[in-house]
């Protein structure tokens, strides 16, 4: 069955109309009539089995039926990738591949060494359209919620972020500790954050200031992953571990 999402408000009764670009891509693309059933999901665990009613000029009319609750995975840690800026589209396939992954929220920052920059009107625009790349992938994924997308202007932003039980840093000058001893000694967290640096890396100041905020710089090994990939690592392994995959 098709799966979108909606505003929650329209999950709160029996039934509802669906209008605006989901009503256009439910009529004009998918061509759904009356008696059709699509599964609408409210990004906060909430889903309905939704039929189709009519379809009129105020939108699509339908029925609503509350699905059985969906599992739930409040024991799996709620993962926050920092990723800084990276060239290009880079950070789209990041949005897409931490949505299916599990992570809780993804905030893009801008890093000393990020190329791109971004502020005003075109930040805003952005930050829309990495949401809604963020909700897309979670509705082809199956997923009940959608992480949250925000954005940094700096590392100290990120740093301003909120509190997490553990906080890693991927750093390519960090030679001595390693991810694996690491989460071998630490005890089963409720969040994880992670810092990824952009192409360039990190500075050392930026380094120094996530330390003493408490992140544990980290390598990976003798690999030197790309900017994109680095972050998509770890959170397979966390998810291995403690989430939900596998």
């Amino acid at each position: 069955m098709r799966r979108f999402f909606v505003d929650p408000s329209l999950l709160r009764g029996s039934s509802g109309i669906i209008s605006g670009e989901l009503c256009r891509h439910l009529v004009t693309v998918l061509r759904l009539a009356p008696g059709e059933k699509v599964t609408l999901a409210d990004g906060e665990g909430g889903e309905a089995v939704a039929t189709i009613t009519a379809v009129t000029p105020e939108g699509v009319h339908v029925d609503l039926m509350p699905c059985p609750a969906v599992p739930s995975y409040a024991a799996t840690p709620a993962i926050t990738v920092y990723q800084a800026l990276p060239k290009g589209d880079k950070l789209d396939l990041v949005l897409q591949k931490c949505t299916e992954l599990g992570a809780a929220a993804i905030v893009p920052f801008m890093a000393e060494r990020s190329v791109t920059r971004l502020e005003g009107e075109r930040l805003e625009k952005r930050v829309a359209r990495w949401q809604k790349i963020a909700q897309e992938a979670a509705r082809q994924s199956g997923r009940g919620t959608v992480p949250r997308v925000g954005f940094a202007a700096d590392l100290a932003g990120v740093l301003r972020g909120g509190s997490h039980d553990l906080c890693l840093m991927l750093w390519e000058e960090e030679t001595e500790q390693g991810l694996r001893g690491v989460l071998e000694r630490a005890d089963r967290p409720a969040s994880i954050a992670v810092i990824i640096g952009p192409e360039g890396g990190l500075t050392p100041a930026e380094a120094a200031l996530a330390k003493g905020a408490g992140y544990l710089p980290i390598t990976l090994g003798s690999r030197i992953l790309r900017t994109e990939t680095a972050g998509l690592a770890v959170v397979s392994i966390l998810q291995y571990l403690w989430g939900d995959l596998g």
